[in-house]
Order: C-alpha cells, then sequence, then structure tokens
C-alpha cells in the first residue's frame, strides 16, 4: 500500500467532485462508504484501487496494486487540484447562488481516456438506466478483481473489449453499432490516451475522429477523463432544455443552449453541472420513455 497526502489550494468536495466517475448506483468499479471514496482503475502500469478520505482541507489517498504508484501520482488530478477558477464570472444569478452554495464542486481528471469511453458510448442513445445495468455487466463479467480490501472490479482494458464477440455485448443489453465503437476505439487506444497531454480542443478532435463518437460522447470523456470545465455536452436529450428554462424560463435546443452559455465559454461544463446540482426542474411534456430491454430480442 503507497499514500499520499493532497492540499488542494481551493476548497474540495470530494462527494461533488469525484460523482461524475461513478457509473450508477451497483457501479463494480467505483465503492463510496462512511470512510471515503474507492476507485478501481486500470492504470498504464496495471490494476490498482484507491482510497480517497476527506480530513479538513487535505486528502487521503491510499492505493494498492500494480498501479499503486500511479495512483499516488494521479491523486491530485482525480480530486480536482489542477481545476482553476480563472474567469470564473458568471452573469446568471442561478449560477452564482450555486457556486456560493456548492464551493467544493471541482473538475477532476482520471487521465484514463479508454476507461471513460466505454461507458459514453454504452449511454449513447439509451436510458441512464439501460446503460448503468449494460455498464455493470460488462464490468463484472469482464474486468478482473480488484486489488486491496474491498471487493471492486477493475474494467475490462481494449485488449479484452476489441475481442468481443457481438453476442456477449447483446447479452450486456448494447447493440452492434454502440459495440462497433467500443472496438474502433480499442483499435486506437494508446492513441486516445495522448489526448491528456493535448490542448482541450485538440483533444476533442482526436475524440471525434474515431468514427461514432459524435460531440456529446466527446465532451463526456472530456469531462471525466481530461478535466476539461468547458465540454459542453451538445446532443444530450435532456440538457439543452434544461438549460433553457432554469436560465431563460423557456426550452431551447443545443444551439440556444450554447447562446445561453457563451458569457461562460471557457467554463460551460462547469455551468451546466452546477446546474444539475441546484435539484431545479425543467417541465417535461409527453410520455415517459420506458427505455428497452434488446437482451430479450
Amino acid at each position: 500500500m503507497l499514500t499520499t497526502t493532497v492540499r488542494p489550494a481551493l476548497p474540495t468536495d470530494l462527494g461533488l467532485t469525484l460523482a461524475a466517475l461513478r457509473r450508477g448506483p451497483g457501479d463494480p468499479h467505483a465503492r463510496f462508504d462512511a470512510s471515503g471514496y474507492w476507485l478501481a482503475l486500470r492504470t498504464p502500469q496495471g490494476p490498482g484501487t484507491i482510497h480517497l478520505a476527506q480530513r479538513g482541507a487535505e486528502i487521503d489517498a491510499r492505493a494498492w496494486g500494480d498501479g499503486a504508484e500511479w495512483l499516488v501520482a494521479s491523486a491530485p488530478d482525480l480530486v480536482g487540484a489542477r481545476d482553476s477558477l480563472d474567469g470564473w464570472d458568471p452573469p446568471y444569478a442561478v449560477l452564482r447562488d450555486m457556486t456560493a452554495r456548492f464551493p467544493g464542486f471541482r473538475v477532476g481528471r482520471s487521465n484514463l481516456v479508454f476507461d471513460a469511453i466505454v461507458p459514453s458510448v454504452i449511454e449513447q442513445r439509451v436510458t441512464g438506466q439501460e446503460a448503468f445495468r449494460s455498464y455493470r455487466e460488462i464490468v463484472r463479467r469482464y474486468g478482473t478483481p480488484a486489488p486491496g480490501p474491498v471487493p471492486l472490479v477493475v474494467p475490462p482494458g481494449p485488449d479484452v473489449l476489441a475481442r468481443l464477440p457481438s453476442w456477449d455485448w447483446h447479452l450486456a443489453g448494447v447493440e452492434e453499432k454502440r459495440a462497433r465503437v467500443v472496438r474502433v476505439a480499442a483499435s486506437y487506444a494508446s492513441r486516445l490516451e495522448e489526448t491528456t497531454t493535448m490542448e482541450p480542443a485538440d483533444a476533442l478532435g482526436r475524440l471525434r475522429a474515431v468514427p461514432g463518437i459524435g460531440p456529446w460522447t466527446a465532451a463526456e470523456v472530456a469531462q471525466r477523463a481530461l478535466g476539461d470545465p468547458d465540454a459542453v455536452s451538445v446532443g444530450d436529450f435532456h440538457l439543452p432544455a434544461f438549460v433553457g428554462w432554469v436560465l431563460a424560463g423557456h426550452r431551447t435546443d443545443d444551439d440556444g443552449m450554447l447562446q445561453l452559455l457563451e458569457p461562460v465559454r471557457g467554463h460551460r461544463y462547469r455551468a451546466t453541472r452546477l446546474l444539475e446540482l441546484s435539484g431545479l426542474r425543467h417541465p417535461r411534456f409527453g410520455p415517459r420513455y420506458a427505455g428497452r430491454d434488446i437482451r430479450r430480442s
């Protein structure tokens, strides 16, 4: 076991910051409990488990496994110590209020690009419940037991998922179109990991060069793996209407959302995430989509 202590320059709330890395309840690679936050990750040095616990303004990190050294070195990034509020001066009262209400929200980065791509692709065009179930199935069946004292599972890597036949994806509730995107991304995994050292615009461009990774998926990956505070999820089913309703009092499309977020360019993801944390809701019309289970087809 290796240990370190992180002393972020900005106030940091671990729960708010790490929430985006957990893919729904029952995620086999993440566990949040009274002791802190556990993550099982597939690092460049091998599998590892990291435990993060808040102690006032400091954060204690412990790591196990072959990837322990890498995880300890990456702990500041995970907890958002690289995040900056430079240029964050929102003109909207609701965003100023949410900044004051959630001063510890930081945009962290895992620096693990492929591992962010897989669940993001699985979440394309389906409900969150469907996507979380499918991701749980993939990790549980094809991941590896995590080192350390808690029963977690390290997500499978590109070598495993590149060979996974379409029937196995189908059993997990993922149709061939999304499975194909993961396989293609797996074939370019090393090039995609290079985005951790690239400028945000260049990183998004490389992610979107993969067939099947569009603006929404690229942004979802950049938010989590690259810590991009400006990566806005264009193409989201609910987000434009929600942002429009909260900031302007009416529903908008993607173009309208981007126009409303233009005054906070550089921090558009931060803005949308704070709005989501607000608990505000916009009226929804029409029947609720119940989802589907392709495993039965």
